[in-house]
């Protein structure tokens, strides 16, 4: 007869450790399979990733597996805390299938991931019976081999999440059958944004053909450095954005000339007039645009260059 535990050494075997035993919940709803360390082995620390002496022992924590046969399935253990002599410290072990605190496996992430490109977070989190917030990590972990060439990231401070300009960076995969969220970062800084390439590691940022963002500077810095062979596309409203400003300072400007030499004030009042597009003026503004064009100030050759 065919064990759980056996499909798990064939499919998930992790150096090290060994499962014990595998069991129905109480409410035999989820599949709890208890691990423990192999006989012989030592914990390894998580700070140097070396091996070190057993301090003490945690109490028994749950991992969220991979489904089986429509059940939930937890890996059972107690984690170690080692002393280790190189750090120096005493610090909790690390295990192969684990990432820090997280709760999820790193099989389970990134099978979600997978999943994650077919279907919407939400989808993929209700299909699995996972907390939407928790589906939301499993694709920096993961490594999609078969990340498209022609894919665009774009980084977007859109998100304020706290008080005095605190907004998060977020980086999307921009495809022609897939739009998805790929990463989210706290504050707009440099460092913050390299955390990104920092998941993805240089192979796959070298795959990279798109990357459209704001003018924030610490983006365009980071986006140079990183992937300096992409496209790098910039948002269009940005770009209109500093063309109106660069054209209010030039009439801005030429007015203040024009009333220091004592010349008609004909640009006062102007700055929507200029600004706004031609299909949006009403009667009288074109009317007065008409008039400003014969004097042909600076103003209105800047505005033709726009």
């Amino acid at each position: 007869m065919l064990q759980p535990i056996t499909i798990l050494n064939r499919c998930h075997r992790f150096p090290g450790f060994t499962y014990q035993q595998a069991r129905f919940s109480s409410d035999h709803k989820r599949i709890e399979i208890a691990v423990r360390l192999r006989k012989g082995s030592t914990a390894v620390c998580s700070r140097c990733h070396q091996p070190a002496p057993g301090y003490d022992q945690l109490p028994e924590r749950r991992f969220d597996f991979i489904p089986f046969w429509g059940f939930l399935v937890f890996l059972l253990y107690s984690m170690w805390r080692v002393a280790c002599p190189r750090c120096e410290a005493v610090v909790v072990e690390e295990v192969l299938w684990g990432d820090g605190r997280r709760t999820l496996t790193r099989a389970y992430m990134s099978f979600l991931a997978r999943w994650a490109r077919r279907l919407s977070w939400k989808e993929t989190a209700e299909a699995f019976r996972t907390h939407g917030v928790r589906c939301s990590t499993p694709w920096s972990t993961s490594s999609p081999s078969g990340w498209s060439t022609g894919c665009s990231v774009r980084s977007t401070p859109s998100i304020q999440y706290a008080k005095g300009h605190k907004y998060l960076t977020l980086v999307y995969e921009i495809d022609l059958d897939v739009t998805r969220l790929l990463w989210v970062g706290r504050e707009r800084t440099i460092e913050s944004f390299q955390g990104f390439f920092t998941v993805i590691r240089d192979e796959l940022a070298s795959k990279i053909a798109f990357v459209c963002s704001d003018m924030w500077e610490p983006y365009l810095k980071v986006i140079h450095e990183k992937c300096s062979e992409s496209l790098h596309i910039l948002d269009r409203f940005h770009i209109v954005a500093k063309m109106n400003k660069a054209l209010d300072e030039v009439r801005a400007g030429e007015s203040r000339r024009m009333a220091s030499d004592g010349r008609l004030p004909v640009l006062k009042k102007s700055r929507w007039l200029l600004l706004k597009r031609e299909e949006n003026l009403n009667i009288d503004q074109r009317s007065r645009l008409r008039d400003l064009l014969r004097y042909n100030p600076k103003t209105v050759r800047a505005t033709f260059l726009r």
